[in-house]
């Protein structure tokens, strides 16, 4: 059933390395923590590791503990859970978004691109396809961390979608990026953006501060966290982005092309 708002919860942690048994219960306490309506529970890239690169000691299969533990909780709390994790298929390793809705369903999009600064090119295999979510008639293209530098890869095309959603393990030396391209990501595309981050430090020295954000289709800026562990719930309405694309008919003058 279509509704006019959207109830998304943010969920921003300090990942514990590496040690997905303390990561899932601190998700767990923070979810049933939750007040009032949410549709979307949002966790970050990789939440139940870290950003690791050690595909092959951490990765599950579809079966898995944390994939279990996401189906569990969609149930239990009657909501999709969503975020990426490490996940082995015909032998090759996937930096893979799951939409694990409380029927059952599953959907799945495998990193694009991958980040070859750090490796992840040499341990992981890049995904073809995107996916575009619904849920109470809002259409959300998921998406992950790198892929927010490629603005062609998440092109709306006429109105495909209303909102891309990105979950990230973004590091402090580049929070300036990590602002301005969901900000324009936004603005370019006529849509709600929200990015969901991390805060802490890795096992590899890296330092994290969040800004886990929801920008309008305008570009104004919804909501901004800080450093701190944060789980917040945002309301987005649909009547606000129906005005704007109205009043300002702009996708309809886009190049058009095919993703291939």
């Amino acid at each position: 059933m279509a509704s006019s708002q959207l109830h998304i919860t943010i969920i921003q942690p300090d990942i514990v390395w590496e040690d997905k048994t303390v990561n899932l219960q601190q998700y767990e306490e923070m979810i049933s923590a939750i007040k009032g309506d949410k549709h979307i529970v949002v966790l970050p890239e990789m939440f139940s590791t870290g950003f690791s690169m050690d595909a092959e000691r951490l990765a599950e299969q579809m079966n898995g503990p944390s994939v279990t533990w996401m189906a569990a909780t969609a149930v239990k709390h009657r909501c999709i859970v969503t975020g990426s994790l490490i996940i082995e298929e015909d032998g090759k390793y996937y930096n893979r978004m799951l939409w694990v809705q409380p029927d059952g369903t599953i959907g799945c999009y495998d990193k694009r691109h991958l980040f070859a600064y750090a490796g992840e090119d040499k341990h992981y295999t890049k995904g073809e396809k995107r996916l575009i979510a619904q849920v109470n008639g809002w259409r959300i293209n998921v998406m992950i961390c790198y892929d927010l530098r490629f603005p062609v890869w998440a092109r709306n095309q006429g109105e495909e979608y209303d909102l891309i959603l990105y979950v990230a393990n973004w590091p402090e030396p580049r929070s300036l990026a990590w602002r301005t391209l969901l900000q324009a990501r936004a603005i370019e595309n006529q849509c709600y953006v929200a990015g969901v981050n991390r805060v802490g430090s890795d096992g590899k020295g890296f330092k994290y501060v969040g800004e886990s954000s929801v920008f309008g289709p305008l570009g104004e800026k919804i909501w901004q966290a800080g450093s701190d562990v944060v789980c917040q719930t945002l309301t987005i309405d649909k009547e606000t982005l129906t005005k704007v694309r109205s009043s300002f008919p702009f996708l309809n003058d886009a190049d058009k092309f095919l993703l291939l």
